[in-house]
């Protein structure tokens, strides 16, 4: 089967930092779906990973966390799924990427594809909405306010891929406020579009602009990118007691006791935790994707599909990783079929 992989970890310019190639197509396992791949996203953690992670010896590493595709067969403890259904996922850090023909994913992390959507609008949605969704509800647990604080989210680089979902989950889902940060006047409208209440700039001083709001101090903030640059402006505005979460990787050390005089809880989210540890919640991605799954076909939320560069090759591939590590990214960027 066609695939795009690598050997070693260079930089997104070098010729040999993604290549087409040819690899066998996988036998799934017990709980396993093989799902013929129709589209796929690009994520930062695709770009992490490919700068950290080298493939064994001899060997490829294929990248990718998010699909839309048809289950072509299923393994013998499948009870969820079943050959010619149309799925879409985020999959697993630990095992082969999306970015083949045929891929593998255990059923307890996929969801049926929304019918309304297109392969591309819907592999734009799974790795992300599980992010948001995991961040908004399991981790800062949002539906439970924090008495004497603002009912209020701040989301920090909410017109990226997970802060697009997360201004529609925060806005549909819940009634608390939410204050986005985005700062040119292309994404800050799109923050806006998404249903955010409030659009502050995160190349200025955050408190103050949170304070000019006149709502009163957050009781939430989820900081999507770039923590370490924003971190004592999110201790300073937070409420007393409130809760914190953060989901990228400082490039320098946050200083978390600036958080200790006000209590203020910190939560870590990655999505890959469930299927790395294999948690007995584990199933619980396919619960959230199908909840999802309703939620665009009854309107509520929307993709955040923003262009489709064209086939998955590796040509196509490493635009897509030179685009995200500008950080310059508005919705999510998707390659469609072989």
């Amino acid at each position: 089967m066609r695939a795009v992989g690598y050997q070693q970890s260079l930089a997104i310019t070098d010729e040999a930092s993604l290549m087409d190639i040819e690899l066998p197509r996988p036998e799934p396992g017990a709980r396993d779906l093989l799902v013929e791949i129709k589209a796929v996203s690009v994520n930062p953690v695709d770009t992490k990973v490919r700068m950290r992670a080298q493939a064994e010896p001899g060997a490829y590493k294929v990248l990718g966390y998010d699909a839309a595709g048809i289950v072509r067969a299923v393994g013998s403890e499948v009870s969820l799924f079943k050959p010619g259904d149309e799925v879409f996922y985020a999959g697993a850090i630990t095992r082969s990427g999306t970015n083949a023909e045929f891929h593998l994913v255990d059923e307890r992390l996929v969801g049926a594809k929304p019918k309304s959507l297109s392969f591309e609008e819907a592999a734009a949605l799974p790795l992300t909405t599980l992010t948001a969704w995991e961040t908004l509800f399991d981790r800062l647990d949002i539906k439970r306010p924090v008495k004497g604080a603002a009912n209020a989210v701040l989301i920090v680089g909410a017109a990226g891929g997970v802060g697009s979902i997360a201004v529609q989950l925060a806005r549909k889902l819940t009634d608390v406020t939410v204050i986005a940060t985005a700062s040119r006047p292309e994404t800050q409208a799109w923050a806006r579009e998404l249903g955010a209440h409030h659009v502050i700039d995160h190349t200025k001083p955050l408190a103050e602009q949170v304070e000019a709001l006149g709502i009163g101090a957050p009781a939430f903030a989820f900081s999507i990118t770039h923590t370490d640059a924003h971190f004592p402006e999110i201790a300073k505005i937070i409420a007393p007691q409130g809760r914190f979460a953060l989901i990228d990787d400082p490039k320098t050390p946050i200083d978390i006791s600036l958080l200790k005089g006000k209590s203020v809880s910190i939560h870590w989210e990655s999505m890959f935790t469930r299927s790395t540890f294999q948690t007995a919640d584990m199933e619980r991605q396919h619960e959230i994707l199908s909840e999802a799954s309703r939620l665009v076909e009854v309107g509520t939320i929307r993709t955040t599909l923003a262009d489709v560069l064209g086939p998955i090759n590796a040509a196509n591939l490493k635009r897509a990783h030179a685009f995200i590590e500008s950080n310059r990214a508005k919705g999510k960027i998707v390659l469609s079929g072989f």
